[in-house]
């Protein structure tokens, strides 16, 4: 499994430094402020320009630079550790969990717009902020969710590409069959067939990213129309933000539900750049492939079991507990369950994390929700249970580095509760706001990537083992 480790540029450093007191944090928001204009186009229009320049002389004036060494274990684990990539809008901290552009969840949630007071954060600023790398305020927010909405039509050829499929193909298969067949209509190919200049590729690179992250709650909703509620579609209400557009489409009313899907689009829009699907954007992307068809690479790496099927799988372990042992569990017949579990060979799955080392800040802000929302629901107390159950049991086995829960252990309780209950469609749901963690990526048009392999006779030759770990033993039986 691919997971690189992300460098982010000096912004992040010196967004961690102003995390040291008050003061310092509230000068780093002053100057994270966005300008008046209301345009996202016009706020990029110099701000790509300036980074590309960045970068370029960061590897001018920097680029022999060690990031550290690479170990054999590294290379055949999957190149965990390994720090491979540039991913500057987000970091995630193996104790602090992900910031975006340096600001942790607790401050997004107090600093970007919302719907409501006290309301959860509006997605349209956070794709602002990880654009632009400033706060947005509420007009440009505003404008930011109309230009997507005027982008959101989707053509007749991608609907009946999707219904080409037997309704019964996975829900991922649809979804990336559907992205695409939007593929025909990019912006960027267009372009490049034309002979557009380099330093001009981010502009028709911006406008096929819009129009994807516009397009993708349009089909993502069809398909979940289309396989549970017999192909009855709902079309999209223009008076509502992406979030809550997104889930009246999909068939939910309740305010609430429209709070949790704005939290829900908010805090799974960037996870920096090492996962599978992130980096295989990035790959992809890196060979001139459009977004559409960088978008469609990534989605087939989420749609792996060790990937984007965890939230699914978590939601289906609960209900399994619940099935065999009551809704009204007890604390030693959990912990005997999760024993039970981990004996057949099997994980329990929403613990643990390939990198961080404390519970989740996107658990947590989920278990804030469901705390505030739905305090008695039986599934949610299950969860909270096993939050008390299941890591003492892990660290008692010595294997496990982080047994704290991560994201995927709350999301599916708290969908489930408010009716969307059909746990094979939660990877769509999740890989319609990944689209938002690439763009940036897109529109900086990352060199090919290349990487350099040896084969087995190389790792395996007397050579190596003697330059790099010297004189073993074993070479000589």
């Amino acid at each position: 499994m691919v997971l690189f480790r992300s460098v982010t540029l000096l912004s992040n450093l010196r967004s961690r430094i102003a995390q040291q007191t008050t003061t310092l944090g509230s000068i780093r928001w002053i100057q994270m402020q966005s300008s008046p204009g209301l345009d996202l186009h016009s706020e990029l229009k110099d701000l790509i320009p300036e980074q590309q320049e960045r970068l370029k002389k960061l590897k001018s004036e920097h680029g022999k630079a060690q990031l550290g060494n690479i170990s054999l274990d590294m290379v055949i684990g999957g190149m965990r550790g390994m720090t491979g990539l540039l991913w500057e809008t987000s970091l995630l901290d193996p104790d602090e969990g992900i910031r975006f552009r340096g600001l942790s969840i607790p401050e997004c949630q107090k600093l970007l717009p919302a719907a409501s007071p006290d309301g959860e954060p509006l997605p349209e600023g956070l794709l602002w902020l990880l654009l632009t790398g400033k706060v947005p305020n509420k007009e440009q927010v505003h404008a930011l969710s109309k230009e997507l909405q005027s982008r959101s039509s989707v053509p007749d050829h991608v609907f009946k590409a999707i219904d080409a499929l037997p309704v019964q193909a996975h829900p991922m298969t649809q979804f990336t069959t559907g992205v695409m067949a939007l593929q025909v209509q990019s912006e960027f190919q267009k372009a490049y067939d034309k002979g557009m200049s380099k330093a001009k590729f981010w502009e028709p690179t911006y406008e096929d990213s819009l129009n994807l992250i516009a397009q993708l709650p349009v089909v993502a909703s069809y398909i979940y129309r289309r396989i549970y509620k017999d192909g009855q579609i709902i079309p999209a209400d223009t008076s509502l933000d992406y979030g809550a557009n997104f889930s009246h489409m999909l068939g939910f009313s309740d305010p609430k539900m429209l709070e949790l899907m704005r939290l829900y689009v908010t805090i799974h829009s960037d996870h920096e750049g090492g996962n599978v699907s992130a980096h295989t954007a990035h790959l992809v992307a890196s060979a001139l492939s459009d977004p559409y068809l960088s978008f469609a690479a990534a989605l087939n790496g989420l749609a792996g079991p060790l990937h984007g099927l965890a939230n699914q799988e978590v939601l289906l372990w609960i209900k399994s507990v619940v099935a065999e042992c009551g809704e009204n569990i007890s604390t030693e017949q959990l912990k005997d369950y999760v024993w039970k579990t981990l004996n057949s060979g099997k994980v329990v799955p929403g613990f643990g994390h390939g990198v961080l080392r404390k519970t989740d800040p996107r658990y947590t802000c989920q278990r804030e929700f469901a705390l505030k929302h739905l305090p008695n629901d039986p599934l949610f107390q299950l969860v909270s249970k096993l939050y008390e159950v299941v890591p003492p049991i892990l660290t008692e086995l010595g294997k496990v580095k982080n047994p704290w829960p991560n994201v995927d252990a709350h999301s599916g309780v708290l969908l489930n509760y408010y009716g969307l209950s059909e746990a094979r469609y939660y990877t769509v749901l999740l890989a319609c706001q990944g689209a938002s963690e690439f763009v940036l990526r897109f529109l900086l048009r990352a060199p090919l990537q290349l990487s350099s392999i040896n084969n087995w006779e190389v790792f395996l030759s007397t050579t190596f083992f003697l330059h790099y770990m010297g004189p073993c033993s074993w070479l000589a039986t």
